[in-house]
């Protein structure tokens, strides 16, 4: 029997394999009502910690998608203060004998399901009517959800940061909006989209109008979200560990906050629960990651080669 060699690709060949935001979006979906249904296997996040950083080792099974573990270290990086880098792999292997299918950089992949989760729970959970859309973040993340937002003719994006040459440069580079401040595009935007590596909140409840979606992917070192917005708001997550678990595996934001408050977005999807209530809710939706979506990723970036 002839057995094919396991796929590897670079940073540019898996930034390529995951680009159909399509199918990304139908794996992330499947995930995620996986993850509510309590089919898939996943165990707690293991870490190897150095003085400077750490190796973080992620596998899951997802019924349907495959077998995969993310490998990925996390250390500060020199060239952006305040900003860690995160390298490692995604290997992917053959659900029922156990081949390795694929060795994938694991850099892209992260960034791409984690912005693709972040957008499929603002088309999910935000007002129908919602236009402007307001991205924090300058970074890789926020790169990511611009490249996925800002062909859609139907949406104003905005982009907003601390530093104003960034914010410049990107708002060139995707033919958006730059904004004034974070809180002028906060107050003016129908959905938020914090991508930051921030370690104190970037929205403030005051600035928002009733009504607004946010999702929230950063936040690894603190809050991006601050406590009145996340006592007011309904609040959805990836697993209930984001709340139930202490941070990196759980989100700043969600210590303390009771599980019950929790929705499940793949409960949303499967439409076992509504979702947004009405047109003043404000939703959150924050995200810690889940190795169920890195599956997810590797599924996409193994089919299509």
């Amino acid at each position: 029997m002839t057995v094919d060699p396991p796929l590897a690709l670079d940073h540019v060949g898996t930034e390529s394999a995951v680009a159909d935001p399509t199918a990304l979006a139908e794996a992330l979906t499947t995930a995620l009502i996986a993850i509510a249904d309590d089919t898939v296997s996943v165990p707690p996040r293991i870490a190897a910690r150095t003085p400077h950083g750490l190796l973080g080792a992620m596998p899951g099974h997802v019924p349907g998608l495959g077998l995969a573990a993310k490998v990925i270290t996390v250390f500060p990086d020199p060239q952006r203060p305040g900003r860690s880098t995160h390298r490692g792999v995604v290997a992917a292997f053959d659900p029922e004998d156990g081949r390795l299918l694929a060795i994938l950089d694991a850099e892209p992949l992260t960034a791409a399901r984690t912005a693709a989760t972040s957008i499929l729970a603002f088309r999910t959970l935000a007002r129908p009517d919602s236009r402007h859309v307001t991205v924090i973040g300058t970074g890789t993340l926020a790169t990511a959800h611009l490249a996925l937002l800002a062909d859609d003719p139907h949406l104003t994006i905005t982009v907003a940061g601390r530093d104003p040459a960034q914010v410049g440069a990107l708002a060139e580079h995707f033919a958006i909006r730059p904004a004034a401040s974070i809180e002028a595009a906060v107050r003016a935007a129908d959905a938020v989209l914090c991508c930051t590596g921030t370690d104190r909140p970037v929205i403030r409840h005051a600035w928002l109008a009733p009504g607004t979606h946010i999702s929230s992917v950063g936040g690894s070192d603190g809050p991006e979200i601050d406590a009145a917005t996340v006592g007011a708001a309904s609040l959805f997550a990836e697993w209930h560990g984001a709340a139930a678990s202490p941070p990196p595996a759980g989100a700043h934001e969600l210590q303390g906050v009771p599980t019950e408050r929790i929705t499940l977005l793949g409960a949303v999807l499967a439409g076992r629960h509504p979702g947004r209530r009405d047109q003043t809710e404000v939703t959150v939706f924050k995200s810690t990651g889940h190795a169920a979506l890195d599956v997810a990723a590797a599924a996409v970036a193994t089919r299509r080669k």
